[in-house]
């Protein structure tokens, strides 16, 4: 299939396809009312217990540009929403406010790894890079020694110990990372094109360089990881891809740390869509 058709394809279709952990839709009855502000507020406060920085991210055997990561995945978690985005404001399964994450209902699985702490080329204040297939990511990767994170390594470093819907917590928050901005229409055939992709990429650009906002940052301290641009990862399953993607962009989309879109295979560049590398840690 050509790039212009792969592009077609998803601009038109797949945009959306995805897998995602189970959510409680009891919420979903009427989206647009939301909770009474009192019930929001408290819900809201309980969060400064969750949200804890874990000290011993920044030491360990990694190099300096990763944060180590160690602690248990979770395989099956139900995230209850407390209140969605209305329909009107546009984007997708967009919740405001999550319930406190509960119980795994699967085993855990203990996890070790490093990860970049910002997007490729994993250094602040840089423009993260898109437009790269999941192989050629992989490719770069291992050209310094890392490679592609599993889905359930980025998961475990995006939400932290206490399994957070968001790297920052469990309100929704533009200000915290950049997401939730109106998009503009694709020209699928000037994206296409290598004479005038370099162009269309740059009208469509609405990213921001690497730790521009310090609060876009997860709990063992990795930046960007919901919003920004979308990453690749390995698809863990192998179905109906090894690749897949994590984390939303800058658009409406639901910019959440357990989300996975599964529709893309390994050979799809789109102007969104970059990558940051995972590695063992040397012990």
């Amino acid at each position: 299939m050509t790039r212009a058709r792969i592009l077609s394809a998803f601009v038109a279709a797949a945009a959306w396809a995805v897998v995602a952990a189970p959510l409680d839709t009891e919420a979903r009855a009427d989206p647009a009312s939301g909770l009474e502000r009192a019930s929001d507020a408290a819900a809201i406060e309980s969060d400064a217990s969750m949200d804890v920085v874990e000290t011993d991210a920044w030491t360990g055997p990694c190099p300096a540009d990763m944060v180590e990561v160690s602690g248990s995945y979770c395989p099956d978690l139900a995230q209850r929403c407390l209140r969605w985005l209305r329909p009107d404001q546009g984007g997708v399964e967009r919740c405001a406010l999550f319930a406190p994450s509960g119980r795994c209902k699967k085993p855990t699985v203990k996890k070790h790894f490093c990860i970049d702490r910002y997007e490729w080329p994993n250094q602040e204040g840089q423009r993260p890079a898109v437009m790269k297939t999941w192989t050629e990511a992989q490719d770069t990767c291992r050209a310094v020694g890392r490679r592609l994170c599993g889905d359930s390594e980025w998961t475990l470093a995006c939400e932290g110990k206490h399994r957070l819907p968001y790297p920052y917590g469990r309100r929704r928050s533009a200000k915290a990372c950049n997401i939730d901005r109106s998009l503009p229409q694709v020209n699928e055939k000037a994206l296409a094109d290598p004479r005038t992709s370099a162009a269309e990429v740059a009208r469509l650009w609405q990213g921001e360089v690497s730790g521009a906002r310090p609060e876009c940052k997860s709990p063992y301290g990795v930046f960007d990881m919901t919003g920004n641009v979308d990453e690749w990862v390995v698809n863990e399953s192998g179905k109906p891809y090894k690749s897949a993607s994590k984390g939303g962009y800058w658009g409406p989309v639901r910019a959440r740390c357990r989300p996975m879109t599964t529709a893309h295979g390994e050979t799809f560049p789109f102007y969104q869509t970059g990558f940051r590398c995972c590695a063992d840690p040397k012990l």
